[in-house]
């Protein structure tokens, strides 16, 4: 009887040994396949077993992860050894890596990080610590461009250093780092001087002989031949056209040598400066039935260089009349923003908050999409089709287009030297928004041009920092 008993508990302890051997050789077969699944290892059409295919698998995982890191390491090689600069940021801005390009261009002693840094500790750029935080905080490609000048402990050697043009493209990384990409651009700054000097120095030489030339075709109009004065009317318009050419070169000149030591600023009214310079393109407005719809306030005072903005207003304008079909409105508006982050910096200034939008707006057929980043370059036009004319069409004598009030052209510009010769003007030289940007951005400002998404013309917007004035000087 005990015999039966021990037989029957041994029978019994081994059914359950034998149950939990199959139960945790079925669970590691389970995680077998999940291993192998994991890995991505074919388990279907191999006879081996699974710890002799998690094995072999990996076995693959480590070739694999080894010619990944050969991979990295040679592009890693490449991108020391490339001809642009690249640097990569932690999240705390400390300089993590950079190759020998971006030593180069920054100036960056290569034993000065041996360990993570702050990257303003090494480089004195507020322009590239701003394209890293714009970076991150938009978590997508930002570029910016800027010139850099190395950080000398020397005072007598400030005025020999010389800058370097960059740009620099910024890219979100993993773990909230940035990587920046920059370009040396100073070889193309350099051909831009030369090239801006070259039509200077042109320019400053026909001045002289197209005022003669003027003076004798005027002179000859009234004593030639009637037959023939139509050719003298050519000379004289074509004549005032190329001083009128002349004229802008020398601004843009003058204004390119004004930028660094800033502008004769005062408190002026925009919204009259606005009405000043259509009532000066009033002829040219009423030879197409164009009228003007401006919406903003009826005062805004700021602090600008009145003729230079009143240029501005008149190269937008005079764009907008050129390229509108006859009888339509070209809408002009005028508001205020505010300054979500401070991206305008005025030495000698108070930090502005806000800033004012001008927008000018027709309604004529816009600008081609591909033309769209290159319509602020000098000598640069849209539509080549837009051929110039030879002689200018007398206005009909309609009912004016009237703003706000009814006074007539302001006569502070109305003897301006640097303002184009209204009446004579027939076709564009591809130097007026070239003019427009320049002046804007020595006010520190931006403009910026695309296509109205109602009306499919031209969209131009002007803006310019905001500091409210107590009254005008």
């Amino acid at each position: 009887m005990d015999l039966a008993v021990d037989v029957l508990y041994f029978l019994l302890g081994f059914l359950v040994g034998l149950a939990l051997l199959v139960w945790q050789q079925t669970r590691s077969k389970a995680r077998f396949r999940s291993l192998l699944h994991d890995i991505k290892a074919d388990s279907a059409t191999t006879p081996f077993s699974y710890s002799s295919q998690l094995a072999l698998a990996m076995a693959h995982q480590q070739q694999i992860c080894q010619r990944l890191e050969l991979q990295v390491e040679d592009y890693q090689k490449v991108l020391y050894a490339a001809p642009v600069g690249y640097l990569r940021v932690d999240d705390e801005n400390r300089l993590v890596w950079c190759n020998a390009k971006a030593r180069e261009l920054l100036e960056i002693n290569p034993g000065s990080f041996l360990k993570p840094r702050l990257l303003l500790e090494l480089v004195r750029s507020y322009e590239l610590d701003e394209l890293i935080e714009q970076t991150r905080d938009a978590q997508k490609p930002q570029q910016s461009e800027w010139t850099f000048r190395p950080a000398n402990d020397d005072p007598s050697n400030l005025c020999q250093q010389a800058g370097c043009a960059l740009r620099g493209h910024g890219f979100p990384l993993l773990d909230h780092q940035v990587g920046i990409f920059l370009e040396n651009c100073q070889e193309a700054e350099n051909l831009r001087q030369q090239r801006d000097r070259w039509a200077s120095d042109v320019a400053h030489e026909l001045k002289t002989p197209l005022t003669s030339i003027r003076l004798v075709a005027e002179t000859l109009q009234s004593r030639i031949d009637p037959a023939l004065r139509g050719w003298i009317d050519r000379l004289v318009n074509e004549t005032i056209r190329l001083s009128n050419l002349v004229q802008d070169l020398l601004e843009l000149s003058q204004l390119d040598r004004s930028f660094p030591y800033g502008l004769p600023l005062r408190v002026a009214d925009l919204v009259e400066l606005i009405q000043s310079a259509w009532l000066n393109l009033e002829p040219l407005a009423r030879s197409k039935h164009l009228q003007i719809d401006y919406c903003g306030p009826e005062q805004l005072l700021i602090e600008i260089d009145e003729p230079r903005i009143y240029r501005v207003l008149l190269n937008l304008l005079d764009n907008s009349i050129k390229y509108s079909p006859p009888r339509q409105q070209i809408r002009v508006q005028l508001s205020i923003e505010n300054l979500d982050r401070l991206d305008i910096h005025q030495p000698g200034h108070n930090s502005p908050t806000q800033q004012i939008c001008l927008e000018v707006i027709d309604a004529g057929g816009g600008f081609p999409e591909s033309s769209l980043p290159y319509v602020f370059e000098r000598f640069y036009r849209a539509d080549p089709s837009r051929a110039r004319n030879f002689a200018f069409e007398e206005p009909q004598q309609i009912n004016a287009p009237s703003l706000i009030k009814t006074e007539g052209a302001d006569s502070r510009f109305a003897n301006s030297s640097d303002l184009p010769d209204l009446k004579h003007r027939s076709g564009g030289s591809g130097l007026g928004l070239a003019i427009v940007r320049q002046i804007v951005e020595a006010h520190h400002g931006s403009v910026s041009a695309s296509n109205h998404p109602e009306t499919g013309g031209a969209w131009l917007q002007v803006r310019l920092p905001w500091l409210k004035p107590d009254s005008p000087k």
